[in-house]
């Protein structure tokens, strides 16, 4: 995710990130200028049509279509970014989890080995939703003679979950914990299990392919038409105008290509790699 202060426009107005759109749609743009160009030479040079061509007529179905393509974009983006402001309260909420889990186990519990076993285990469960959701490896961890190393066959957070929950269930039969502790104990580990399924849910669901296709075409054809319209009121300045309306059109599209999946490595993405460093700080200085 990149850090930046929204108060700078300037370094931003002038400035492309190799992850800015602009860089990723040159290429296109600068066919659509190629082609809005031709085809203002072939209306106005070769073929001399003036306003009182039909084709000037276009126009108007482009100022109709103009508004169905904004509502489609717009609700494009913000489906787009409520998936990935979801997937930051997830995250949010797990660091909180973290920390109430260690502060209730750091009261709870007196032997520095069972601290230590749950210092080591806690934050390796938001090491490991980091790398489940990027379709990551995962090499073996070790620790205090714990074998912690995650079978890549099976769900790996699950693994973790289920260890967290047996050194409870282990602890309470040691009577080291009360019956009223465990059950607060296990409040806090099932709400790692939820947050994980609700990241998996964003993560397996994408927008429905019917739809992000028809924006796509919607975009393309609205665009591959407009040069033969506006050639009449704009001239060849058509050459400039209709990029620039292509640049803004497609650029709400791959933002929100980009932000719908919020766990992958793109600038855009949350930063859950460095959630889960603090996780593993946070957790440490209670334990």
């Amino acid at each position: 995710m990149i850090a930046y202060n929204p108060k700078i426009w300037r370094s931003y107005i002038f400035s492309f990130r190799k992850s800015d759109s602009f860089r990723t749609l040159l290429p296109f743009i600068l066919l659509i200028a190629i082609y809005s160009g031709g085809i203002a030479y072939l209306e106005v040079e070769y073929l001399q049509l003036d306003d009182t061509s039909h084709v000037k007529n276009l126009s108007l179905i482009h100022t109709t279509l103009g508004f169905v393509i904004s509502l489609l974009l717009a609700y494009r983006i913000n489906s787009a970014y409520d998936r990935w402001w979801e997937g930051r309260k997830l995250w949010g909420a797990l660091v909180n989890n973290s920390r109430n889990l260690s502060i209730k186990l750091s009261v709870i519990l007196k032997e520095e080995k069972d601290l230590a076993y749950f210092r080591k285990l806690i934050p390796s469960y938001a090491s490991m939703l980091d790398k489940h959701l990027k379709d990551e490896e995962t090499s073996m961890l070790l620790f205090d003679d714990v074998d912690l190393a995650i079978n890549h066959h099976k769900h790996r957070p699950n693994q973790i979950a289920k260890m967290l929950f047996q050194k409870i269930h282990t602890l309470y039969e040691a009577k080291k914990i009360s019956g009223d502790e465990l059950i607060i104990l296990n409040a806090e580990i099932q709400s790692f299990t939820d947050i994980c399924g609700a990241c998996e849910r964003i993560k397996n669901t994408p927008i429905p392919y019917s739809y992000s296709t028809f924006i796509k075409k919607f975009i393309f054809l609205f665009i591959l038409t407009l040069p033969y319209s506006y050639v009449f009121s704009l001239g060849y300045y058509v050459i400039a105008v209709v990029p620039f309306i292509f640049y803004v059109l497609a650029s709400i599209e791959l933002i929100s290509e980009e932000i719908e999946e919020p766990f992958g490595t793109d600038a855009n993405d949350l930063p859950i790699k460095k959630i889960a460093e603090n996780i593993k700080k946070h957790v440490e200085e209670l334990l």
